[in-house]
């Protein structure tokens, strides 16, 4: 049984070519995505760091102002 025509080294060539490029855009994707995850996680880690302070501020009765205060004393 005939299968078709044989494809000439041009067209495998090109057929490699554009799997190549599709599969670069497919990473490129998914970098793009993982990027974008990896800055909704650093700012849910900032949010949580900045619970605990909040939290340790109520536990001793300060505000952020005192908290400036006392961090700006330490630096003289």
């Amino acid at each position: 049984m005939a299968r078709g025509v044989r494809k000439s080294s041009l067209e495998k060539l090109q057929k490699e070519l554009a799997d190549v490029q599709e599969s670069i855009q497919q990473h490129k994707n998914s970098i793009t995505e993982l990027i974008e995850k990896e800055k909704e996680i650093q700012e849910k880690i900032s949010l949580e760091q900045f619970k605990e302070v909040s939290s340790i501020l109520d536990q001793q009765k300060m505000t952020i102002t005192d908290l400036k205060e006392f961090l700006l004393s330490r630096t003289k």
